[in-house]
Parts: C-alpha cells; sequence; structure tokens
C-alpha cells in the first residue's frame, strides 16, 4: 500500500471503453505525478559518506564472486570528490607535512575548493606526485629506520585508492596474513600463533624477516603483480607515480630506483601486502599441500613472520627453498634475524634428554615467545614484552620527563597517566602482569627523580610519591583475554 510507486499518482489507469466507435487512448493513460515529488534516480549524493560505502561494497561484493577477473574501472573511484575528501578527514589533524609544507588545518580552511581542484587534476592527468621527505627513528633493537613523510595532498589521493583496493584484495589475501588490514590487531595474530603452536603439532619454529624488504620491492614484478587483478591502466600508471616519486633527504633529493616504496605513505602497507601475497603467502600456501610431512604453521605480519613446522626436516627444506623464492622477486632472509630452533609442546623434554638447557625464545610484535606451563602443569607459549621495548619505553618517559621538568605536578601526572595507560593497553595480556607492575613501578622513579631535581632543597618521601601514583596513574591489569577466549569469539581468523 505505502510502498514505492504503489498508489502515488493522483489517477490510476482504468479499464478502456467497451463501446467505443474508435480507439479511445486516453481512456488509459496516466497522469503524471506531482511536480513535488519527482520520481528518485539511483544516483548517489557525491557528499555523503554512506554513498563512498555502498560503492566499495558492490567492488568487494564483485572481487568475492569474480575471484580471477580483472578489475578495468576503478579510476572514476579515486577521481570522485565524495572519495577524496572522506580520505581527507580520516588523515591524522596533526601529522607533519610533507615537502609542500602544507598541514590539514591549512588545507581544510578552503577544503571543498581544493577537493574539487585535486579531483579535476587527476581526471585530466594533471596530477604530479611530490617527492617523500625522509626522516630517521629509533628502531627498538638498535639503529634507525627510515620514514618516508608524504606531501598532504598525495596522503589524500593515497588513502582514496587503498580504499578501492582494499575492497578487491581484502577478498583475495589469506587468513595468516594479519599485517596493516582492517579488523586484525597485533594481539590477534600473536594469539593466532600462541593458538596454532598449541594445538597443533609443532616442535620446530623457523623466526623469518626479509633484509631491507621496504628498500627492496622491485617495482617491475610489483606491477606484474597489481595487473592479476588492476586492469585499468590509470590505476596502475598512479601507483606507479608514487614508487618513483623519488625521496627528499638532507634538504637534497636522491635519485629515483626501480626498486623500494618508502614506509609512512597510506598506500605503503597495502602494496607490501599485495606483494608478499604473491611473493610468499600463496607459495606457502601451496608447499605445505604439496612437500609438507608433517602439520606446518605460518603467521604473517608485514615482513615478518613465523613459521611451525612438525618435523626437523621440513623446516630446513622450507628453509633452503624459500631462499630460492625470494631470490626469484630480489628479496633475501636477513642472515642474522632468521633462525630456526627447537620449540614447542615437547621441546623441553627433547632438550633435557639430549642434556641441553631450556628452549630458545623469541621476539615477535613487542613480546617474548617461553615454552612454558600454566598452574595446572599444562604446556602453554607464555608471552613477556620484549625487554628492548621495555628500556626504550623507560627512555622515552624520562625524556619526557626532563621536557616537562618545570611543569607543574597535576599536568606531569595527567601525561604520565596516558602513557602508562596506553602501556597497559598494548601489554596487557595474560601471564604478563609482573612485567606491567615493573614498568609502573619504574615510571614512578623516574617522577620521583624529577621532581627531586626540581630544586636542591626540595624533598619528595615515597609517601608523597605514592599517593600521587595512586592519583594519576592506573593499576596494572590484564585488558585482553586467552587466545582460545578471543578466538572462540573469532573462528575464521587463525594461523594458517
Amino acid at each position: 500500500m505505502n510502498g514505492h510507486g504503489q498508489s502515488d499518482r493522483p489517477v490510476v489507469s482504468e479499464k478502456r471503453p467497451n463501446n467505443a466507435a474508435l480507439a479511445v487512448t486516453e481512456g488509459v493513460e496516466k497522469r503524471g505525478l506531482a511536480k513535488g515529488n519527482p520520481q528518485e534516480r539511483n544516483t548517489f549524493r557525491t557528499q555523503s559518506r554512506a554513498d563512498v560505502q555502498r560503492a566499495l561494497e558492490r567492488i568487494r561484493q564483485s572481487a568475492k564472486t569474480k575471484r580471477k577477473e580483472r578489475f578495468t574501472a576503478l579510476y572514476h573511484h579515486i577521481c570522485n570528490p565524495a572519495f577524496l575528501r572522506t580520505a581527507f578527514f580520516a588523515l591524522k589533524k596533526d601529522a607533519a607535512p610533507g615537502v609542500d609544507g602544507m598541514t590539514w588545518d591549512v588545507y581544510q580552511e578552503k577544503l571543498e575548493e581544493n577537493i574539487l581542484d585535486l579531483s579535476g587534476r587527476l581526471k585530466r592527468n594533471g596530477y604530479r606526485a611530490k617527492a617523500v621527505r625522509r626522516v630517521f627513528i629509533p628502531k627498538a633493537g638498535g639503529g634507525e629506520r627510515p620514514l618516508g613523510v608524504t606531501a598532504l595532498e598525495d596522503k589524500i589521493v593515497q588513502r582514496a585508492t587503498a580504499a578501492v583496493l582494499n575492497a578487491i584484495y581484502e577478498t583475495d589475501f589469506l587468513p595468516f596474513s594479519y599485517g596493516f588490514r582492517p579488523g586484525r590487531s597485533q594481539h590477534l595474530c600473536s594469539d593466532a600463533l600462541c593458538l596454532g603452536v598449541f594445538k597443533r603439532q609443532v616442535n620446530w619454529v623457523l623466526d623469518a624477516d626479509i633484509r631491507g624488504f621496504f628498500d627492496a620491492i622491485d617495482h617491475k614484478w610489483m606491477v606484474r603483480f597489481l595487473e592479476h587483478r588492476i586492469g585499468d591502466q590509470r590505476v596502475l600508471r598512479l601507483i606507479q607515480k608514487w614508487l618513483k616519486a623519488g625521496v627528499l633527504e638532507a634538504g637534497k633529493t636522491v635519485a629515483q630506483s626501480e626498486a623500494g616504496t618508502p614506509q609512512g605513505g597510506s598506500i605503503s602497507p597495502l602494496l607490501a601486502n599485495i606483494y608478499l601475497h604473491y611473493a610468499l603467502d600463496l607459495w606457502v600456501q601451496a608447499w605445505r599441500k604439496r612437500r609438507a610431512q608433517g602439520d606446518v604453521i605460518i603467521v604473517r605480519w608485514a615482513d615478518d613472520f613465523i613459521v611451525g613446522f612438525q618435523h626437523r626436516w621440513d623446516a630446513e627444506r622450507f628453509k633452503r627453498e624459500l631462499g630460492e623464492r625470494f631470490s626469484r622477486f630480489l628479496l633475501e632472509l636477513h642472515p642474522e634475524k632468521t633462525r630456526l630452533f627447537e620449540f614447542g609442546r615437547y621441546a623441553a623434554i627433547n632438550r633435557a634428554r639430549r642434556g641441553l638447557g631450556k628452549p630458545e625464545t623469541f621476539d615477535f610484535l613487542g613480546f617474548t615467545h617461553i615454552c612454558g606451563r600454566n598452574l595446572k602443569g599444562q604446556f602453554m607459549v607464555l608471552r613477556k614484552t620484549m625487554r628492548k621495548r621495555l628500556k626504550l619505553r623507560l627512555a622515552g618517559v624520562k625524556l619526557g620527563l626532563r621536557k616537562r621538568l618545570h611543569h607543574p605536578v597535576p599536568t606531569v601526572g595527567k601525561w604520565l597517566g596516558q602513557v602508562v595507560g596506553g602501556y597497559f593497553q598494548y601489554h596487557g595480556i595474560p601471564m604478563n602482569m609482573r612485567a606491567l607492575e615493573g614498568f609502573r613501578h619504574r615510571v614512578v622513579r623516574l617522577w620521583s627523580q624529577s621532581i627531586r631535581r626540581r630544586s636542591h632543597m626540595h624533598r619528595c618521601g615515597w609517601d608523597r610519591m605514592t599517593r600521587l601514583a595512586n592519583k594519576y596513574l592506573p593499576m596494572p591489569k590484564v585488558v585482553h583475554p586467552y587466545p582460545s577466549q578471543r578466538f572462540g569469539v573469532i573462528p575464521k581468523a587463525g594461523a594458517g
């Protein structure tokens, strides 16, 4: 009765008159709709975020039903002002500016004008990618990691492109790939590894790392991998512009190369996952079906991955053939960070029988994984906060306290509360309470030393510091469930 197009005209059609001498056309004609109620067209409003989501959903459904077909019409989505506007608001407002010096707030002042101008340049092929400003940040294991700071408009276009490509590749990526994917956190990846070691017959572990992966990605292979699903040449040319944009380091432009993608761009994590999807993931899936004689599990976070084996000969063959596979795509396993060792349910018993010490441990996603037992004496993978990560975080707290040496105590207390609370949100996993308590205790000691440095006459006893700590710093608590509980709710994810 009240549905769309039901009884919405002022006059409905009638039956043709029976006794008319001539054909009466007007007898069955309908009147048009009123001027105020025009028929709605099946189009999207440009400024609606729901339109963007519906368009992405159509791409996602098409990618799911047509897994071997190539998409030849994607560029118009990237040029759409609604996609660009949504990508702009998804950026961090306080992010560092690129080589153009443009900030988020300045760009927003004339947002509609800037978005329409960017959309027009994309449509008429007038968009040019700018060089990436390179900075170096300290690594947890020592040394420095190069980080690329992209220009603001490049960030907008990259994020819009990544949204479109994610709708396609999220249907193709395998379940054991976790890095930089929507809905897949580091804790989910770590829990999948622990549950895989616990439930499957894992006796040997390969802790693998790719040497300089982001700098070793070959552009030709990258384009060939993209062409498996992307047939729109305009999208491929757009990605190649970013790959060949060059890097600005110390005020000088570094020459363009045929390999590498700068870390820090919105598109770089997706390109890295696509590269490893074809170079590693699909090969591993086929290898363990055809070559392995026992159980094999794998989890991957970006270029770091852990592989578990039931038999040692499977592990040694896999490591050897993996090196050969990577050499084909101009990749190389890091000789120092890649190692094969005994780990699993029976590792401690087997090593004790051979007169060896405790099983080796390995670091993954900020935690040290240990062969241990729970209170009932059952085997489980214990996870403790990495010592290097702990020292690096405490060094950052010490530096922050020095910068706030003369700030009011309540201001410093609120800042420390945020730091400690954020630390607990990540490291608050089961069986890691001692590390959480130790971190909070050391932060309180650093804060006490900072207060005492305000003046040589200043006295700050431990009773006062305890009151300040209880007032501003949260207490340690476990915020994440056990792996079996988490995967009881999420059955589709897990170790491959």
